[in-house]
């Protein structure tokens, strides 16, 4: 197996570390019976910080091993892969 380590990798531990937190922030809410309005912001912020994670995870992946599987060959190729990194943003 391949070890991947990229500068993001850090980041995104740091994003799920935050969404670990609010989880079990979330569970201690529903155990105490807390109101449903506060329970919910809580799991919006878990939400949001795991699909901040997977988005970093996949742009990362997008610039740094697809982009050496491409190299510098094909303008066509390159311009394809442009779009797609940009269309990924909204996953």
């Amino acid at each position: 197996m391949t070890e991947h380590i990229h500068e993001s990798h850090s980041e995104i531990v740091k994003r799920l570390k935050r969404a670990e937190g609010h989880l079990r922030s979330v569970i201690s809410m529903i155990e105490e019976h807390r109101p449903c309005v506060d329970i919910a912001q809580q799991l919006h912020a878990v939400e949001k910080a795991i699909a901040n994670a997977k988005r970093t995870l996949i742009q990362d992946h997008l610039d740094h091993c697809l982009e050496d599987t491409l190299g510098k060959d094909g303008r066509e190729q390159r311009q394809s892969m442009d779009e797609f990194k940009t269309i990924t943003k909204y996953l």
